[in-house]
């Protein structure tokens, strides 16, 4: 038994199984040629955020397209930073925006056969690799107290040399063997870092799938692979895991190219397989003229809940990402006239090879395509199930009236110029909430706002006119003819263009008629198409409402 034998029985005297042994309990997957096997591998550490939201959608369509395997990974070993529940929410927020995995973590089971998709199910692994790797010299026990970790860091301040721990910094590197096995027979405590062959002064180069070759500094860190609780840091547990999951492609943001030759150090040292990278560009906004990073304190466009919330369609912000991911998707949406990322054609080559800023704009322009696509019945499911979790008042308003709501959503939709009024569902109440004889009366109760300009007897007199005469059988072109007809009847002009030609001559023109009229049924100056709103609110309510604004007026 040799030295490193000996080292490696002490630490993991339970753990008989070899390297060889995982190998055939995972095998290569039985796929395609060119099929991709990819991951999310998100931490239960807090909300969804938009960029996790962003670096899973990319991973589910390579995978997709490829016809290959998108699974999901919890990577649960920060026993620190774990929120309780957390993961299981990441799940629903996925679902939610159609990120549903062939196989892999799934909350309160999993599906798959190269699971556990828990990493702190999967100790046993770690401790197999581990063992390797000390039987190999190529891990060590390590004593460092976190005095003598501060100690280090000190000197490599005050002399200005890269941080960490390695070359002449790593203190127990080269411990004797048995004095090792003494300190743990003793009760000392340790962690066990791997023991890095590189040179920060040397180069690495790998390739990414978006940004071609990058060269980097090699790595020479002996990092910690095997905490002091026994569970593995995130570099190493990963390296295990993408192999052993045979994953072929990495796809995450940027902020980890520069942990890349880590990786790289890993794999090499366990004589695994190199997947391929794919660093995908940081979403990012202004602030203050500088760009940043979506920040989860300050920014609610960070989580994915605050989208739920407010009430995008899954769509829109599928779409919207999707717009991110390849530069040329909205040229296909517009010869393709289809809104589905599917349909779609995703390609590495396409993508920004910087930091994209979040944009509220454009994710309302597409939403607002989508959602005037919507059939009025399909909406209004929508809005329901959404206001149920979301929005109690309108809710409550719109459970029962069915057909009445769905009659206002269906508004001027369809047709080759639908409205696009709605970005989002929180943006419907709003705009429609007058259409409730008891909002109604909330945004009337203190008055109208007329135009201070026109004299109210005028105003009152042009109602009066209106509720005697208005023909609710006319459709909408001929009935806008009939508000020019009572308009000249109270010395209006016709439009605009003749009003102002010959102001002296009227008093307004027909648009300042048809304003008085949506203010006193709606108590706005802005409302949806003026003729729908009258063949909703149906002759008794029309009449009601002009009547109250007549006594308004007094």
């Amino acid at each position: 038994m040799n030295k490193y034998e000996k080292l490696a029985n002490i630490i993991f005297p339970d753990v008989t199984e070899t390297i060889d042994d995982l190998e055939k309990r995972y095998p290569a997957r039985n796929l395609p040629e060119g099929a991709e096997v990819t991951r999310f591998a998100p931490s239960p550490t807090g909300f969804l955020h938009l960029g996790s939201l962003f670096t899973s959608m990319v991973a589910r369509k390579v995978a997709f397209d490829t016809k290959g395997v998108f699974y999901i990974r919890l990577e649960d070993t920060d026993t620190k930073r774990e929120v309780s529940g957390s993961g299981k929410d990441l799940l629903v927020q996925l679902n939610h925006f159609g990120v549903t995995p062939d196989e892999g973590y799934l909350g309160d089971e999993e599906s798959g056969e190269y699971g556990p998709y828990k990493q702190s199910d999967r100790e046993h692994l770690y401790r197999t690799v581990i063992k390797s790797l000390m039987l190999r010299g190529r891990a060590y026990p390590c004593f460092c107290t976190a005095e003598e970790l501060d100690e280090i860091r000190k000197e490599q301040e005050a002399n200005k040399e890269i941080p960490g721990y390695y070359g002449k910094f790593a203190k127990y590197r080269d411990l004797d063997v048995d004095e090792a096995i003494a300190r743990i027979q003793n009760g000392d405590k340790y962690v066990i870092r791997f023991r890095s062959e590189g040179d920060h002064n040397n180069k690495v180069t790998f390739h990414d799938e978006i940004r071609g070759d990058i060269a980097i500094a090699q790595n020479d860190q002996d990092i910690v692979i095997l905490k002091g609780d026994g569970l593995p840091t995130y570099h190493f547990a990963h390296a295990c895991d993408d192999h052993f999951m045979r994953t072929t492609t990495v796809i995450r943001g940027e902020e980890w190219i520069s942990s890349t030759p880590i990786h790289l150090d890993l794999f090499e040292a366990l004589g695994f397989k190199l997947p391929k990278y794919a660093h995908l560009p940081v979403i990012m906004k202004i602030d203050n003229g500088s760009r940043r990073k979506l920040s989860k304190r300050k920014d609610p466009e960070a989580s994915v809940a605050h989208f739920i919330e407010v009430g995008f369609p899954v769509e829109s912000l599928q779409v919207y990402l999707m717009s991110i991911a390849n530069s040329n998707f909205e040229e296909w949406t517009a010869s393709s006239n289809s809104f589905n990322p599917d349909e779609f054609k995703f390609s590495f080559s396409k993508m920004s090879l910087d930091g994209v800023l979040f944009d509220q704009d454009k994710l309302n322009f597409f939403s607002k395509e989508l959602i005037a696509r919507f059939t009025a019945e399909d909406l209004y499911s929508r809005i329901l199930e959404w206001s149920e979790k979301f929005d109690h008042e309108f809710y409550n308003q719109i459970k029962d009236k069915k057909d009445y709501v769905t009659a206002i959503l269906n508004i001027e939709r369809g047709g080759e110029k639908p409205r696009k009024d709605y970005a989002k569902y929180s943006d419907i109440y709003p705009i429609i909430r007058f259409f409730f004889n008891d909002q109604y009366e909330e945004i009337t109760a203190n008055g109208y706002p007329f135009n201070e300009l026109m004299n109210k007897t005028v105003i009152a007199e042009v109602l009066k006119d209106f509720a005697q005469s208005n023909d609710y059988s006319l459709g909408s072109d001929v009935w806008f003819g009939s508000v020019k007809e009572l308009s000249t009847r109270h010395q209006f002009a016709e439009n605009n263009k003749m009003y102002k030609a010959n102001k002296e001559a009227y008093l307004g023109h027909s648009g300042d008629v048809a304003e008085m009229i949506r203010v006193a049924l709606t108590g706005s100056k802005n409302s949806p198409n003026l003729y729908f709103v009258i063949q909703i609110l149906g002759k008794e309510e029309v009449n009601r409402r002009i009547n109250k604004a007549i006594e308004k007026l007094s």
